[in-house]
């Protein structure tokens, strides 16, 4: 890949953890459950800390993709560091979305009977999906990385037994 390709893709990424932290940051103090508070109360609400804490394996997953991007600019996209990062974006991706499902279903069971929740558990299901579709695709790079690893590392033993 070249190095503009790369620096674009990085860029795209800080861009939307920095996209990410701004809503985080403003989002409580406008919308739903907060809007009446006053601003130690916004942040120390249960369900406001709740995705404080679920959006850590989101900027976790955004760091990896960074570092993927970085090894891939370093040439070594084939490489046991790459499969790692690729495995803890997977896992990322199945932690977030676990955590998503379990706030759907608190907000299913225990809304308030005057609200509905049918806008909130629709971003629900959006953002499952979208984290399940991410998984998936990191699966199958995962494995092809992992081939194409174990592929670079026969060829090189080869070429040691061929050199003596």
């Amino acid at each position: 890949m070249k190095k503009a390709s790369i620096l674009f893709l990085q860029g795209v990424i800080m861009l939307i953890g920095i996209v990410a932290i701004v809503i985080l940051i403003r989002f409580p103090s406008t919308e739903g459950r907060a809007q009446h508070l006053d601003i130690f109360s916004i942040y120390t609400d249960p369900f406001i800390l709740y995705g404080y804490a679920t959006s850590m394996p989101f900027f976790i997953t955004l760091y990896n993709t960074l570092k993927l991007l970085r090894l891939i600019g370093q040439n070594n996209a084939f490489s046991l560091n790459a499969v790692m990062t690729l495995r803890r974006i997977k896992y990322c991706a199945i932690v977030l979305s676990s955590l998503i499902v379990i706030a759907g279903v608190y907000i299913r069971i225990f809304h308030n009977k005057d609200d509905d929740p049918a806008g909130f558990l629709a971003l629900c299901i959006l953002t499952t999906f979208i984290t399940l579709i991410v998984f998936t695709a990191v699966s199958v790079f995962e494995k092809i990385v992992g081939n194409g690893v174990d592929i670079k590392s026969e060829n090189e033993q080869l070429h040691l037994k061929l050199k003596k």
